[in-house]
């Protein structure tokens, strides 16, 4: 006799989303926590302000003026390493889940994480070859 017959006809109120309400209630936690912090954030912040609290902040360098409209173009090297830094950093989401499970996976995960970390890495060698690294 399986295990399901023996627990009976199920009981009033129980259902399949019953699992989901701490889930549910966490969400609600989260969102109830975000409106406070920026409904209070008005009530409780600083209230006295001055010019060097309201300057942009760029690394202690005194900040640049705002371009003409139209004018000031940014160099295409700003977005080459983000996008470098968005390749090699996902790269490290796929091997944290290796890491954890390595020894469950056996041989079959071993060999697929070299093919995984040999391809990022041509990928690497490739953008270095080109200059995609080097900062002018």
């Amino acid at each position: 006799m399986c295990s399901a017959s023996r627990r009976g006809p199920p009981k009033e109120g129980s259902g399949v989303l019953d699992p989901y309400v701490p889930l549910v209630l966490l969400f609600a936690l989260a969102l109830a926590f975000a409106v406070f912090s920026v409904a209070i954030a008005p009530l409780v912040g600083p209230r006295r302000y001055n010019k060097a609290k309201l300057d942009a902040y760029e690394c202690g360098i005194e900040p640049s003026p705002q371009p003409v409209i139209g004018g000031g173009r940014m160099p295409v090297a700003y977005y080459l390493t983000a996008m470098l830094f968005i390749l090699f950093d996902i790269e490290m989401v796929f091997l944290y889940p290796f890491a954890v499970s390595a020894d469950a996976l056996g041989l079959f995960g071993v060999v697929e994480i070299v093919l995984f970390i040999a391809t990022v890495g041509f990928a690497y060698v490739y953008v270095w070859r080109r200059g995609g690294l080097d900062w002018n």
